[in-house]
């Protein structure tokens, strides 16, 4: 009986493995390809250099003043001796451990609440909770703390504050416009399309400026709010409009016979909502909902025109000090950097739920 002997695998040739098969195949499979590499490269060679040479190699970290600028590389003296103001606006030096302490209990509760373990009664709590946790601690005139004017409120804790109230506040009664959008009552529908579209048709400046100006007319004489509560109003509203819109296009996504199931079982129109349907349409609205929070954080610099700074206003205010003149660009890269490191955040976490809640390809 003969006996064959397995020879052994060969190993595929260097072109066709590792790092150089996947330069032939995704960098130079073709003409094209191969222009748009070189085409690229020259960019980056164009590019990164200078870049490279303007944030780190000729840029200037010591110093205390813009006479310790020099060698035409960025000059991140003018953010280190600006940062309180960036971080904190006006808020009192000697208060400041309370802006700390509010903004380390947010980073505490966000992660918290990512964390999958954490029971859903403690981020339910963590939600509802931190905004009067905060408010307490910012504004003060209790339990022995100094009251400070929102008016001294402002950089990035100010930019925190307004989106994290509009996204909190925002999302339950953009909830309730995408379910009374979907309702059966004529009346509720046409109030909810009414406001909708109302809101949707309207710049957000034009908001700002109505809860800023016109909001005081409709309370009894005497009654004030504070202009920081008028801001979050405006934005509230003007956000829940948008956040009904993606739920709407999520309840619209669930197949019809997920309705008819939840009425076969029995279910009220509440718990057919709280246990089928809204947990599917959610899932799906979830890239448009982040989009849509995202465009609220960077639109939080719009309030500015009505005489609250910030991060975005703290960097412009700071680059008129006469004696910071020429230093606004290095003031927009830093908000530029904060802006791109919470968005990405965002984006990332949204990620991270989507492949959590996506069930259609497990077996």
């Amino acid at each position: 009986m003969a006996v064959y002997e397995l020879k052994p695998t060969k190993q595929p040739p260097l072109s066709e493995r590792g790092a150089i098969a996947w330069v032939r195949h995704h960098l130079l499979s073709s003409p094209l390809n191969i222009f748009f590499t070189v085409l690229s490269l020259w960019l980056l060679y164009m590019i990164v250099p200078p870049m490279l040479n303007w944030f780190i190699l000729d840029a200037n970290f010591a110093g205390n003043s813009k006479a310790d600028c020099g060698g035409g590389g960025a000059c991140w003296v003018f953010i280190r001796e600006k940062l309180k103001l960036f971080i904190y606006g006006f808020y009192p030096a000697s208060e400041l451990w309370r802006a700390n302490l509010t903004m380390g209990l947010g980073a505490l509760s966000i992660v918290l609440i990512a964390l999958e373990r954490t029971p859903r009664k403690l981020k339910v709590a963590l939600i509802l909770l931190l905004p009067v946790v905060s408010f307490i601690l910012l504004d003060g005139g209790i339990f022995g703390l100094s009251h400070v004017e929102t008016s001294q409120w402002g950089g990035l804790l100010l930019t925190l504050v307004i989106s994290f109230v509009g996204i909190v506040a925002s999302f339950p009664i953009g909830l309730l416009l995408a379910l009374g959008r979907q309702s059966k009552l004529p009346i509720i529908k046409t109030m909810s399309v009414f406001y909708i579209e109302l809101i949707r048709g309207v710049p957000l400046i034009t908001l700002l400026f109505m809860a800023s100006v016109v909001l005081p007319l409709f309370f009894p004489e005497g009654v004030d709010f504070d202009k920081l509560v008028r801001a979050l109003i405006g934005i509230t509203l003007f956000q829940a409009a948008y956040v009904a819109e993606n739920i709407r296009g999520g309840l619209q996504a669930i197949a019809k016979g997920q309705y008819e199931a939840g009425s076969a079982l029995g279910l009220t129109y509440w718990k057919q909502m709280r246990l089928v349907i809204l947990p599917q349409a959610i899932k799906v609205a979830i890239p448009n909902l982040v989009g849509s929070f995202i465009a609220l954080l960077m639109d939080t610099s719009l309030v500015m025109i009505i005489g609250l700074y910030d991060l975005l206003s703290t960097v412009t205010l700071a680059s008129t000090d006469r004696d910071w003149l020429g230093m606004s660009t290095e003031g927009f890269v830093f908000v530029a950097i904060i802006y791109w490191i919470l968005n990405f955040g965002m984006s990332r976490y949204s990620k991270s739920l989507e492949n959590k809640l996506d069930t259609n390809n497990r077996n």
